[in-house]
């Protein structure tokens, strides 16, 4: 067995000897330069503008950035700020919480470390009882948002609505696509899609692509005439893109498509979340029925007072 060049830094154990001046781990004494750490103060002045709806994404950092403090609106400086902002974090001066930068995805399972450990989660789930708010509802509503990034924000506002978030990175698979075709069929009620991307001539395109294509496995795989499916473009939209006086640039040279676009592209991220916040919520409360959610905002408080009396407290460690 052959085992990579290395230092032993114990027992049985190596450590990789680094192959890059790049920071690994925590930075312990960090000391940026001057402009650097203007550019940090900056940049904690907006993440504590918008505590609320940690955790921002580099991207939305950036274009407040660039929209209060005149900073660069260029890639290169983009990646100067992203480049800073893993740094500061590193060094522990912006909280790993604050922002969200990954695009992990994994699956989930529910192994315990042993029987009491089963019975404290069960427990912990009685506390929590949520009633699905959707289940009662006319419609069944989706968000899709481009930046997976977004997802956590986004989830703030559907949660309270039993509404699911999810990326749409993959959003023209044919996998992506067939599976939502088969849960709305499964669901068997209307369902309405709430995106949310960048408005450029990609994005345009790939949203009508997916929703020709997703009602056409709708209509063709449906139990009866009242499954259907419904694409709402809730943002970003060229209304908002002037509403908001948002930075644009214009659209890729190499995509074949920009030739029938008329202005400029605009991200999803170069709007605040806070207004982001308030389009998503006001695109989910068209489609909800307030006198049954009110319903079962009642309901969930009477069945988890149940639940919780039919559930015996496991033994603590």
């Amino acid at each position: 067995m052959n085992i990579p060049a290395g230092r032993k830094s114990g027992a049985g154990e190596f450590t990789a000897c680094p192959k890059t001046s790049r920071p690994r781990g925590y930075i312990e004494h960090y000391n940026p330069q001057a402009k650097t750490r203007e550019l940090l103060a900056q940049a904690q002045a907006v993440l504590d503008e918008y505590r609320q709806y940690w955790p921002l994404t580099c991207r939305q950092i950036f274009y407040r950035l660039v929209g209060a403090h005149g900073y660069d609106k260029t890639e290169a400086a983009y990646g100067r700020l992203c480049h800073h902002l893993a740094n500061a974090r590193r060094a522990r001066l912006i909280p790993f919480a604050a922002i969200r930068d990954d695009g992990v995805t994994t699956y989930r399972r529910d192994h315990f470390d042993d029987k009491d450990a089963f019975l404290r989660h069960v427990r912990r789930l009685g506390q929590n009882y949520t009633r699905n708010k959707l289940a009662d509802q006319e419609h069944h509503i989706e968000v899709w948002c481009e930046a997976a990034g977004m997802l956590p924000q986004l989830d703030d506002v559907a949660e309270p609505y039993s509404v699911k978030v999810y990326s749409s990175g993959g959003f023209d698979s044919l996998t992506a696509k067939k599976d939502l075709a088969d849960r709305i069929c499964r669901i068997e009620k209307p369902t309405v899609i709430l995106h949310l991307g960048d408005y450029d001539p990609s994005g345009e395109s790939i949203f009508d692509s997916v929703a020709e294509d997703v009602a056409a496995f709708v209509d063709a795989d449906r139990r009866h005439g009242l499954i259907t499916v419904q694409f709402e473009r809730v943002a970003l939209t060229s209304a908002q893109v002037r509403q908001f006086d948002l930075p644009t640039a214009p659209p890729k040279a190499t995509d074949s498509r920009s030739k029938t676009w008329t202005g400029g592209t605009c991200q999803l991220e170069a709007l605040p979340p806070n207004i982001i916040a308030d389009i998503l919520r006001e695109a989910i409360e068209r489609h909800i029925d307030f006198i049954q959610y009110g319903v079962d905002q009642a309901s969930e408080e009477r069945e988890r007072e149940e639940i919780q009396t039919l559930l015996l407290a496991p033994p603590r460690d």
